[in-house]
This record gives C-alpha cells, sequence and structure tokens, in this order.
C-alpha cells in the first residue's frame, strides 16, 4: 500500500510519465510511494501506456484513499479502473482548461492526452486492450469544470453529450456536485486549469484563467460538498521546469486544500 500523507488521511501516489515517455526529474514527496515502471518494448504509444496504467491500477487499488501526482491525463484511466473495483458507482469531477473530449476519429492533432475524458467514457473502446477492466462512467456523472480550451469537433462533441460543464468557480462546482447525488466522486485536476500567468513552465499554457488561490476554493468546495474518494493532479509542466520550486510550491498549495500536508525530501532547485 502506498504510504500515507502526513496527516494520515491521503494515499500519496506518483506515476512519473507523460503518456509513454518516463519523467526523470518528476518532483516525489517524502511519504509517496512511485510507481514502479515497467520495461516497455517497442511498439505503438498506446500499447506501451497501456503497460504503464495496469502498473498504476494496482498502486490505486491497495491505496485507502488515493491522491496521485501524475505527469499526463490519461493515466486517469488507472485511477478510475482501480477504484471501480470497490465502488459500483463513481462520478467524477475534472477540472481542466481542456476538455479532454477528443477521440482518434474528431482529433486534429491525434494527441492522445486529449482523449483522457472521452477515454473514462468509453468514447475510445479500440485504442487500449480491456485488461484494466474500466466501466466507461456516464456522461451523466461527469462534471466539467472550466475547459476553455475546445477544438471545435471537440466542442460540437461535448454539446451532444450529457457531460455537465461549469465555470471553475466554487459556488459552481459546488452546486453541480451536489445534483450528482451521494456517489464518491473521483476529482481529476489538470494543472494548466490556472491562469498561465501563474504557471511557468506549462507544458501547454492557455492563456487567461482562473487563479491558483480560485483553484484552490474549487478544490475545498469539492471536499466540502461530496465524498472525494480519490484525487488526481496531473503535473503538465514541461520537463525541465516540472522540479522547478514553483512548481513544488503549487504542488504543494493545490494538495492542501485537499486536505493533505505534502513533505518534501530536499528544496527544490529552480
Amino acid at each position: 500500500m502506498a504510504d500515507h500523507g502526513t496527516d494520515g488521511t491521503w494515499n500519496l501516489i506518483v506515476t512519473p510519465w507523460h503518456l509513454d515517455e518516463h519523467i526523470p526529474a518528476f518532483p516525489i514527496p517524502a511519504t509517496a510511494a512511485q510507481v514502479s515502471r515497467p520495461v516497455l518494448p517497442s511498439g505503438p504509444v498506446s500499447a506501451r501506456m497501456g503497460l504503464l496504467h495496469r502498473a498504476a491500477v494496482d498502486a490505486v487499488t491497495r491505496a485507502d484513499r488515493p491522491l496521485v501526482l501524475s505527469g499526463d491525463c490519461p493515466t486517469s484511466r488507472a485511477a478510475v479502473a482501480g477504484l471501480q473495483r470497490r465502488h459500483r458507482d463513481l462520478a467524477v469531477l475534472w477540472l481542466d482548461a481542456h476538455g479532454d473530449f477528443n477521440t482518434p476519429a474528431i482529433s486534429a492533432s491525434g494527441y492522445l492526452g486529449g482523449m483522457a475524458l472521452a477515454m473514462l467514457t468509453g468514447r475510445t473502446p479500440n485504442l487500449f486492450d480491456d485488461t484494466l477492466d474500466l466501466r466507461p462512467i456516464p456522461d451523466t456523472g461527469i462534471v466539467l469544470a472550466d475547459a476553455r480550451d475546445l477544438d471545435p469537433a471537440e466542442r460540437d462533441a461535448l454539446t451532444t453529450s450529457h457531460v455537465r460543464r461549469v465555470p471553475a468557480d466554487p459556488a459552481a462546482v459546488a452546486s453541480a456536485l451536489r445534483q450528482l447525488g451521494p456517489v464518491p466522486v473521483y476529482l481529476h485536476l489538470d494543472i494548466d486549469v490556472i491562469d498561465s500567468a501563474q504557471l511557468p513552465g506549462a507544458r501547454f499554457p492557455t492563456g487567461p484563467g482562473p487563479s491558483l488561490a480560485q483553484i484552490e476554493e474549487c478544490l475545498a468546495a469539492a471536499c466540502a460538498t461530496a465524498d472525494i474518494t480519490a484525487a488526481y493532479i496531473a503535473c503538465a509542466w514541461l520537463p525541465e521546469h516540472v522540479n522547478d520550486q514553483t512548481t513544488r510550491q503549487t504542488i504543494t498549495r493545490l494538495t492542501a486544500a485537499l486536505g493533505a500536508s505534502l513533505a518534501w525530501h530536499e528544496p527544490a532547485s529552480s
């Protein structure tokens, strides 16, 4: 089982990769368990990602209340599949500057990181094998906050879906969660939801948006309103910035808003 956070309420888990690429500098909190990265054979990126997700799902399954720090969004497949092993029903709160609702059929770039939420809804059935036993989350069980940067086809797909969209505002987030009813919630946060001016070195800067303080308020409101059974922070900084001092400070603030207190081995170098 992953080590508990210093407050004893969260199991900290680190998956230090982006898609199929290892991030050697990824910051590891002192109380976190790092998922062992299996040897990846040559082959399609999706097949390599599938092996990484299989390693991560076991760590999530063993954790009482997992808090995952990751380098991408698609590893959320593993987090949700692990949670589904003990929760029949599960809702999703997804805070992101992007919709992550592309599929191979509509994506302009083919970037798999932009399909993560669509993966959870069952819209990418042939992209991975089925070894995770991931059950699709119904659209009606998903709250998508912010999503200010959408591709045209992705926007159309969200419009015709039953995904509930709200601004990244604590009152709006709390209201949407209350409408879901008493169901365990998986909370997913991509750091790029924060205003790019406050995120030096972000992998995908998305311009003006909610402040870090406002996102902290959204996280606190979610925890006060719903049964947040697991949380996931996609630390989408460029590899050369992912371990900066400002990066660690941002991660520390976000996890604190969830009720976790991080400890670091040593100060990060800028």
